[in-house]
């Protein structure tokens, strides 16, 4: 196969460009937007500096990672990306409730469905971390949950793809009930806007059922103004780790290899696919391809690593977190070692304070307060103070 791959494209497509007669889709052109690594504890296999170097080698400009209801390999995958020259883009696999968040009723709430949600900036992330936050502490029921009230509350700087065949839209088209997902479908348009996306899978074989579920999406997508996305679900890095993926699912599922009656994933391909292959599927469907490109190139967040970060301490004068440190300290020092009642000492200036004290003592306080003013950690100090 060649490594690039010449697609026509038409109108009815519903693919804007320029020319509106030929592009040449590259694998550059295509981003993973749906991964698992081993943080998708007892699913995803890969790890991130393996992942990371394979998209490099199939010559992709960005990768993202979707655990299930966790980001825990949020700042290893920015890291090791930013080491390789390759886009992160952050994000988790939600699980949404089937009512509300806290309802945990065995009988209603036992269901939920897979959601995508990708963080766009700084805002985003922090938005995520509150959703996985708020999802274990308080909607946690077999899974940790979020509902729609809180994607709403925390959509900003967000993009949302429908998740897979498991997902709000996905289930309801593959039960027959495509009218329900139509107002799924308005529901998350609603709240995102243009940062929502419905998601196609390609496991890399016919698989009657997520077939239909694609071609009813592709119609929803014109049908109601909603661009698609062509995802692969990986779980783990090559088509060979596939027997290691079964063995990984029977210590989840607590069953054996041997079990005819065992949770499998076998007939589904869930790896890292060439992005080559998936433009030769899907070479009719271009927008499918270069949507995956557009949401990459809407994801920019930046972290800043290996500085300090300490929420500042207001002081109530207005005074800078050094000076309200100082003051404490030497108003300390002028009681326990140079005899200022306790009631006086608030009273007492950081000058008169240094006469009063010691020498020894005064020296040694000149070197704490220095090594803790160079290591900016003041307002440390202050926010763990003891009355």
């Amino acid at each position: 196969m060649s490594k690039e791959a010449s697609v026509s494209v038409s109108k009815e497509k519903g693919f804007k460009n320029s020319s509106n007669t030929n592009v040449n889709l590259k694998s550059s052109d295509y981003v993973h937007l749906h991964n698992h690594s081993h943080f998708s504890i007892l699913d995803g296999l890969q790890k991130i500096p393996e992942m990371v170097a394979k998209t490099k080698e199939y010559g992709m400009e960005a990768i993202a990672v979707t655990d299930h209801g966790t980001m825990a390999s949020a700042i290893e995958l920015y890291k090791k990306c930013k080491s390789e020259g390759i886009k992160p883009i952050i994000g988790s696999e939600f699980y949404v409730a089937a009512r509300k968040h806290t309802d945990k009723d065995k009988d209603k709430d036992k269901e939920r469905f897979h959601l995508i949600l990708l963080a766009t900036n700084e805002v985003g992330y922090k938005n995520l971390c509150k959703l996985t936050t708020i999802s274990y502490r308080d909607g946690y029921y077999f899974k940790p949950r979020i509902d729609h009230d809180l994607i709403r509350q925390y959509s900003e700087g967000v993009i949302c793809l429908s998740g897979c065949i498991g997902g709000e839209v996905g289930s309801a088209l593959r039960n027959g009930h495509p009218e329900k997902a139509k107002k799924i479908i308005e529901l998350y348009k609603d709240i995102f806007g243009d940062r929502y996306y419905l998601e196609l899978q390609d496991h890399g074989h016919h698989w009657e059922e997520q077939k239909k579920v694609n071609d009813q999406l592709l119609d929803l997508s014109k049908e109601l103004d909603v661009p698609a996305v062509v995802t692969c679900d990986a779980h783990y890095l090559e088509h060979g780790d596939q027997d290691v993926h079964e063995v990984l699912l029977c210590v989840s599922t607590a069953s054996n290899l041997d079990d005819p009656n065992r949770f499998s994933l076998k007939d589904t391909n869930l790896f890292l696919t060439d992005p080559k292959d998936l433009i030769e599927r899907w070479k009719d469907q271009p927008e499918l391809i270069l949507n995956t490109k557009k949401i990459a190139d809407r994801c920019n967040l930046e972290f800043e690593l290996g500085k300090i970060l300490i929420p500042k301490f207001e002081t109530t004068d207005g005074s800078s977190e050094e000076e309200a440190l100082h003051k404490m300290v030497w108003q300390g020092l002028a009681w326990r070692y140079a005899g200022v009642p306790i009631e006086d000492r608030l009273n007492i200036t950081i000058d008169e304070a240094r006469k009063k004290v010691p020498k020894d003592i005064v020296e040694r306080a000149d070197y704490e307060l220095g090594v803790i003013d160079n290591m900016g950690f003041n307002g440390y100090f202050l926010i763990v103070q003891e009355d």
